[in-house]
C-alpha cells in the first residue's frame, strides 16, 4: 500500500532559507521495466528533483560561490555562459536570487520551452546558429567569450573548461550515489556534454572502488568518442544532430577520458523513442539526453550481470521537451515516428 512508503513526520527538513538549499540530495529510483529487460538492477539518479529540474543546479551554484569567494564575481555583476539550456536556467535562477544580471548564448537547436524558461528567470538570451563549429566567431562559445570581454564587471562561467564543473559533482553527486547504493554500485552510465556530471561523479566513485565501470554516452555528430579512442580531434565526426546536452564539437576540459571504461554512441531516433518509452513504462518524464543514457544501457547490455548495481543519470525533466520529443508532429518531421 502506498501509505507504507510515506516518510514519517519529522524526517524531512520542512523549511529552507532559499531555493538554493534545495539543491542536491536527489533520489535514486529503481527502473523496474529496464531492469527486467536487461536482466540486471538499474537505478536512476534522478537529477530532475533539483529545484531547477536538472543536474546543472549543482555546478551553477558551486561555480558562482567559488567565483564570489575569490573575487572573480563581484556584487552587481553579470554572469555570462554558453549553454544548451539547463546550465543557463540554473545560472539565471541563482542570479535572480543573488541579484546578478545574466546573459546566455544558446544554439538554434534549443527547444522553445528552454528559451521561454530562461527569459522567465530574467536572462537575456542570444541565439547562435547550431551549424557553427566551436572555433567559428558565430558559435555560441565564441559569442559568449566576446560578450564577456565587452561587458564590464562580468563573469564567464565557462562550464566546458572551468573544472569546478566536475568538482561540484565530485563533492556532491559522487558521495550521494556511494551512500545511496551502500557502496554496492558497479556501473555508472551517463552522457558526456561538458563532461562534468559523469567525470566528477566517476572520479569520486573510482576512488572508493576502482573496479566500478564507467560508461560514457556520446551522440552521432559529436567528436568525443573518437577522441577517447584515438586522442585526436576529428572534425569529420562533427555534423548536426538533435540530442541536447550530449556530445560536443569541441573537447571540453571537464571530460576526464581516462575515467571512462566504455563508450556508446547514440542516434537521435533511438534516444527520442527511449525518452518517450521511459515516461510510458517507468512513469518518469525525462529529457532527451536521459533517453540517450538509458538507450546506451541496451547497446551495452553485454557489460551487465544479473547481480550488478547499475546507476544511470537522468539529467533533466521532460517538461523542457514538450515541443520536441514529446510532440508527435515534431517526431514525425524528424522521421522518428
Amino acid at each position: 500500500m502506498i501509505y507504507k512508503t510515506v516518510k514519517k513526520a519529522g524526517t524531512l527538513k520542512k523549511r529552507y532559507d532559499s531555493v538554493l538549499e534545495a539543491i542536491g540530495d536527489t533520489p535514486l529510483i529503481y527502473l523496474h521495466h529496464v531492469s527486467e529487460e536487461l536482466n540486471t538492477h538499474v537505478w536512476a539518479k534522478v537529477e530532475s528533483f533539483n529545484p531547477g529540474l536538472s543536474a546543472k543546479d549543482r555546478i551553477a551554484l558551486y561555480m558562482i560561490e567559488q567565483a564570489e569567494q575569490d573575487g572573480r564575481l563581484k556584487p552587481g555583476g553579470t554572469i555570462i555562459e554558453a549553454t544548451s539550456g539547463n546550465t543557463g536556467y540554473s545560472l539565471a535562477m541563482i542570479s535572480a536570487i543573488k541579484g546578478y544580471k545574466c546573459i546566455l548564448t544558446v544554439t538554434s537547436k534549443i527547444s522553445q520551452e528552454k528559451i521561454d524558461l530562461l527569459k522567465a528567470m530574467g536572462a537575456e538570451v542570444v541565439i547562435c546558429p547550431k551549424e557553427a563549429k566551436g572555433s567559428d566567431p558565430d558559435s555560441y562559445y565564441k559569442v559568449a567569450e566576446r560578450l564577456a570581454k565587452e561587458t564590464p564587471n562580468s563573469y564567464y562561467a565557462n562550464q566546458n573548461f572551468n573544472t569546478e564543473n566536475a568538482d561540484a559533482h565530485y563533492l556532491s553527486t559522487g558521495p550521494e550515489i556511494w551512500a545511496q547504493s551502500d557502496g554496492q554500485v558497479t556501473h555508472l552510465v551517463g552522457s558526456t556534454g561538458t563532461g562534468g556530471t559523469l567525470s566528477g561523479t566517476a572520479r569520486y566513485l573510482k576512488e572508493q572502488n576502482p573496479k566500478i565501470t564507467v560508461v560514457g554516452v556520446d551522440a552521432y555528430g559529436s567528436a568525443l568518442k573518437k577522441y577517447w579512442q584515438t586522442g585526436e580531434f576529428d572534425e569529420k565526426e562533427i555534423y548536426s544532430y538533435q540530442i541536447e546536452g550530449t556530445g560536443k564539437n569541441i573537447i571540453p576540459a571537464n571530460v576526464e577520458f581516462d575515467l571512462i571504461d566504455h563508450y556508446e554512441k547514440i542516434h537521435d531516433k533511438d534516444a527520442a523513442i527511449k525518452t518517450r518509452d521511459i515516461a510510458l513504462k517507468e512513469g518518469l518524464m525525462v529529457g532527451f539526453s536521459s533517453g540517450a543514457n538509458v538507450w546506451a544501457l541496451y547497446q551495452s547490455r553485454h557489460l551487465y550481470k544479473p547481480d550488478d548495481f547499475v546507476v544511470v543519470f537522468i539529467c533533466d525533466h521532460g517538461s523542457r521537451y514538450l515541443g520536441k520529443v514529446f510532440n508527435d508532429e515534431w517526431m514525425k518531421e524528424q522521421g522518428f515516428l
